[in-house]
């Protein structure tokens, strides 16, 4: 869907929030790992690394790729203890939570003083021709190569519930009051390309 620049793109944004070798990261909502690779190549160890899924299929995917622990468990219940992470990541699936705060409230607890959250989001364009553009791509486009190339009409639909997702996502504005009010420092949101979000957030010392 990124033409292979996805890998590089999270590695560079992981890097960012200072990820660094030594330390100690979990990528929430994990999917088939692939915060979670672009992490390990950052840290250099596969035991810097901890994914968490809901889904024992995801996880069962992602380790075909990972040696790192695969935990299945939800954002809104970690099983870790508090401030155990360097860095909390979560890769492309906020619009799913259905509990903001709680999970927000999760991240800030296992994260260790002046330690920091990542969220990496797809969100809708501002820019009305920007929008147009990718709701093309990702509600016509991509659903039709993906069909051609798998011959499945499932994978189209899947393709196409995606756009929908990010379509009907919470307001940016939303999302960053809700994260400060977990208590979370130095709140940021970027926006690259038009439409690659990126939550920026630090626990206090």
């Amino acid at each position: 869907m990124s033409f292979g620049a996805g890998q590089l793109y999270r590695r560079l944004a992981l890097t960012r929030v200072g990820l660094a070798p030594g330390m100690r990261l979990l990528d929430v909502a994990t999917g088939t790992g692939l915060v979670a690779r672009s992490a390990l190549h950052v840290l250099g160890q596969p035991g810097g690394v901890v994914g968490v899924d809901p889904s024992r299929g995801m996880l069962e995917k992602a380790a075909e790729a990972l040696t790192s622990p695969l935990v299945q468990a939800r954002a809104e219940a970690l099983p870790f203890r508090a401030g155990h992470f360097d860095r909390v990541s979560m890769g492309y699936a906020l619009r799913h939570v259905a509990e903001l705060e709680v999970t927000f409230l999760e991240f800030a607890r296992v994260l260790k003083p002046g330690g920091r959250l990542l969220i990496l989001e797809i969100s809708r364009p501002r820019s009305l021709i920007a929008r147009s553009l990718l709701q093309l791509y990702l509600g016509r486009v991509l659903p039709l190569v993906v069909r051609i190339g798998t011959g499945h009409r499932n994978a189209e639909l899947l393709v196409k519930y995606y756009w929908e997702t990010i379509a009907e996502c919470v307001p940016v504005e939303k999302i960053v009051e809700i994260v400060q009010a977990s208590g979370f420092v130095e709140v940021e949101h970027r926006m690259l390309g038009g439409f690659l979000a990126e939550y920026v957030a630090t626990k206090p010392g």
